[in-house]
C-alpha cells in the first residue's frame, strides 16, 4: 500500500494516486467481491463504485490496527452487500469498536425525524451508543475517553442544510481538541462533485443546519469537505483534527448517485430514493414557509408544490413556460396524509429533474413561488409566514439578503445573481482537496 502527504494534512490515501484518479488499485488490494454489476444498464461503470468502507477493509484496516474505534454512522453506513460498518468494524480483526454516535434518527435509524436520540447501548453488538442529537451535538472528553480515532461514515446528500455535514464538523473539534485522530469513510455525493449553488453562510445566520460558511449546494463529498473545513480556519476554535480520509474506489465528479451502482439506504424517513436526495434543495428552503405543501406527508417529498387555493394546470403552463434548463413540470393533485394540509385535496405541479447537469436546482423553488405570486397575489410567499418561519428560512439560505431581495417583486431575477456571487470562487477555492476526477 502506497501512504501519500496529501495538501499538507498527512491525509492517508488508500488508492495509489488518488487525489487525482480513484480508479488505480493500490498495490496489493484485494478485489471487490461484492461489487454489484451495473454494465448491462449503466455503460459509465462497470462494477459498483467501492465506497470507504470496503476499501478500508479490502486492506484489512490497516489505519485501524490496535486502536480504540468510535464510530458515527447511521443505517447509510454500509458496504455494497448492505452489511452495516457498524458490524464489519465491531468483527474487525485487529479494531476494538469501543463507541457508537449517533447523528439524528440514531445509528439503526429507529428515531423519527426531530425526536431527541437517547445514549442507549446497541442491541445487536453491545457497544455503547452516545447522542449527538439532542442536547449534546458534539462528543465529550467522558464519551471519547475509551477511543483513540474517531470514523465518520454517513452518506450525505450534498446540500448544506441537511445535518449529517454539521455533525462530522463537530466531531472534527472534539477529535482535536481531545487529541484524538479523525478519520472519514468517503461517500458519493449524490448531486455529482461539480454542481455547485448558492451564496456561502454570512453572519447572523449561522445555526446548525448552517453551520459552515460553504454554499447551499457544495459539490463536494464528505471526505473533500472535512478536509476544507480542517485546512480553513472552520472549525471552532480554529482547531485541526489529524484527519485521514479513505477514498473511494471508482467514483467521478460527473456521477450522481444513480451512477455509482451502488444500493441506496435512505439517509432520513423523507430521502427515500436518489432522486429525493436531488429534489431536496429543489423545494427544502420554500418548504420552510409553510405556505404550500412541498410533497413531504404524501408519497413524493419534496417532488411537489401543492396547496388548496392553486390552479394546477396553469402552474404548471407557466413554470413550463419559463424553458428551466433539465426540469419539466406536470399538473397533479393529491391529499397529504400527514403534515400541512393534512386530508385535504391539494393542487399543484409535479417536478421532473430531467437533467440533474444543468438543472438549477436550488432557484426551482424561487421560480414556483414567482410564479405563485403572479397568479395569487392575496397569497404571497412571506406575507402569512411567522417570523419564526422567516427566521428559519434566512438560516436554511444563509443570508437575509436572499428574503429581501426577492421579496420586493417575487422575481428570481432580484435575487439569482445574488444567490450565485460565491459559486465560482468557491470551486477555485477548493480545488486542492477534490480527490477525484
Amino acid at each position: 500500500m502506497t501512504k501519500m502527504t496529501n495538501l499538507l494534512i498527512g491525509i492517508m490515501l488508500i488508492a495509489a494516486g488518488c487525489s487525482g484518479n480513484t480508479e488505480t488499485n493500490s498495490e496489493g488490494m484485494a478485489p471487490n467481491n461484492n461489487a454489484i454489476s451495473t454494465s448491462a444498464s449503466n455503460p459509465k461503470v462497470e462494477t459498483a463504485v467501492m465506497p470507504g468502507i470496503e476499501v478500508l477493509a479490502a486492506n484489512n484496516f490497516a489505519q485501524l490496527q490496535g486502536k480504540r474505534v468510535g464510530l458515527i454512522t447511521n443505517p447509510t453506513g454500509v458496504d455494497n452487500s448492505l452489511k452495516s460498518t457498524i458490524d464489519i468494524l465491531h468483527e474487525a480483526p485487529g479494531v476494538e469498536l469501543t463507541a457508537l454516535f449517533a447523528p439524528e434518527h440514531g445509528v439503526r435509524g429507529d428515531y423519527v425525524a426531530g425526536a431527541a436520540v437517547a445514549n442507549e447501548v446497541d442491541a445487536k453488538t453491545g457497544v455503547k451508543v452516545y447522542s449527538l442529537h439532542g442536547k449534546t451535538k458534539k462528543p465529550t472528553a467522558e464519551m471519547l475517553k475509551n477511543v483513540d480515532v474517531l470514523v465518520y461514515d454517513i452518506q450525505d446528500i450534498g446540500t448544506r442544510s441537511y445535518t449529517f455535514i454539521s455533525t462530522m464538523g463537530k466531531a472534527m473539534e472534539a477529535a482535536a481538541e481531545n487529541g484524538k485522530e479523525f478519520m472519514v469513510l468517503d461517500r458519493p455525493n449524490p448531486l455529482g462533485g461539480n454542481k455547485v449553488e448558492g451564496c456561502v453562510v454570512e453572519p447572523g445566520c449561522f445555526s446548525f443546519v448552517s453551520q459552515y460558511s460553504i454554499p447551499y449546494i457544495y459539490g463536494l463529498t464528505p471526505g473533500e469537505l472535512a478536509q476544507y473545513l480542517n485546512e480553513n480556519g472552520a472549525l471552532a476554535g480554529n482547531v485541526k483534527a489529524k484527519l485521514t480520509v479513505i477514498p473511494m474506489k471508482g467514483w467521478k465528479r460527473d456521477m450522481t448517485f444513480a451512477d455509482t451502482g451502488m444500493p441506496w439506504v435512505l439517509p432520513s424517513p423523507h430521502i427515500p430514493t436518489p432522486e429525493t436526495a436531488l429534489l431536496y434543495p429543489a423545494t427544502g428552503i420554500m418548504g420552510e414557509l409553510d405556505y404550500v405543501s412541498i410533497g413531504v406527508g404524501y408519497t413524493l417529498p419534496f417532488k411537489l408544490t401543492g396547496a388548496t387555493w392553486i390552479n394546477a394546470q396553469r402552474l404548471a403552463e407557466n413554470l413550463t413556460g419559463l424553458k428551466i434548463p433539465g426540469v419539466e413540470f406536470r399538473p397533479i393533485h393529491y391529499k397529504p396524509f400527514y403534515a400541512i394540509f393534512k386530508g385535504e385535496n391539494l393542487n399543484g405541479v409535479e417536478i421532473y429533474i430531467t437533467d440533474a447537469s444543468v438543472a438549477p436546482l436550488s432557484l426551482i423553488q424561487f421560480y414556483i413561488m414567482q410564479e405563485l405570486a403572479a397568479m395569487n397575489p392575496a397569497k404571497k410567499p412571506f406575507a402569512s409566514a411567522t417570523q419564526a418561519r422567516l427566521n428559519m428560512f434566512d438560516k436554511v439560505t444563509g443570508s437575509t439578503k436572499i428574503r429581501q431581495l426577492f421579496g420586493k417583486n417575487y422575481k428570481v431575477a432580484d435575487m439569482e445573481s445574488y444567490w450565485n456571487k460565491d459559486v465560482e470562487q468557491w470551486k477555485a477555492k477548493v480545488a486542492k482537496y477534490k480527490l477525484y476526477e
